[in-house]
C-alpha cells in the first residue's frame, strides 16, 4: 500500500529542490513566443474578453493569406465533414477538437464543419458558430479557415486547412 502524502509536504519539498534556481532570461530577439490561451466555450453572443469578436476567416502566422481566397472558392478538395447540427456547445467544442485531430491523422488537408446559419435557434443567431471558430484559431494544427462556398452551406458551415 502506498503512502499518502500530504500537498503542503510536497510543496515545501518541491519550493527547496528549486531554491538555487535561476530564471533563463528572456529572448532579446523576441523570438520565444507564449502559447495561446486554452480556449474557452462560451454561449453564443458572448465576446472573448481579451480577442474581441471572432473573425470569419484566419490565417496561422506564416502562412500565405491567399490561401483564405483558395477555401473560400473551394479551390481545395474536402476530404471530411463533421456535422454539429443539434450539438450542445460543450458536445460541439469536443466533437471538434477531435475530428480535427483525426483529420489530422488521416492526412486530410482541408476539412468542412458545418455549425449552421442558426435559422431555427432563438434570435436567428448560430450558437455554435464562435465557439468553433475560436477553438479552430487556438489549434496548432489549423494553418487558416474561411466560410464554405455557398454550394457547401456558405456562412452555416467553415472550410478548414489543416497543417500536413
Amino acid at each position: 500500500m502506498s503512502e499518502r502524502r500530504n500537498p503542503e509536504q510536497d510543496n515545501e519539498e518541491f519550493a527547496r529542490a528549486m531554491d538555487d534556481v535561476v530564471p533563463l532570461p528572456p529572448d532579446p530577439r523576441g523570438r520565444v513566443e507564449r502559447p495561446p490561451p486554452v480556449p474557452s466555450m462560451r454561449p453564443a453572443g458572448e465576446a472573448s474578453p481579451e480577442s474581441g469578436p471572432v473573425p470569419d476567416d484566419y490565417v496561422a502566422p506564416g502562412v500565405d493569406r491567399r490561401e483564405i481566397r483558395k477555401l473560400r472558392r473551394g479551390e481545395h478538395t474536402v476530404r471530411c465533414r463533421l456535422d454539429l447540427h443539434g450539438m450542445t456547445v460543450g458536445e460541439a467544442s469536443r466533437s471538434v477538437g477531435q475530428f480535427i485531430e483525426n483529420s489530422r491523422h488521416a492526412r486530410h488537408r482541408c476539412v468542412c464543419i458545418i455549425h449552421g446559419k442558426g435559422l431555427n435557434s432563438a434570435g436567428g443567431v448560430s450558437r455554435l458558430r464562435e465557439p468553433v471558430r475560436e477553438i479552430l484559431m487556438r489549434t496548432a494544427s489549423v494553418l487558416a479557415f474561411a466560410s464554405a462556398p455557398s454550394c457547401d452551406g456558405g456562412d452555416g458551415a467553415v472550410y478548414v486547412l489543416l497543417r500536413r
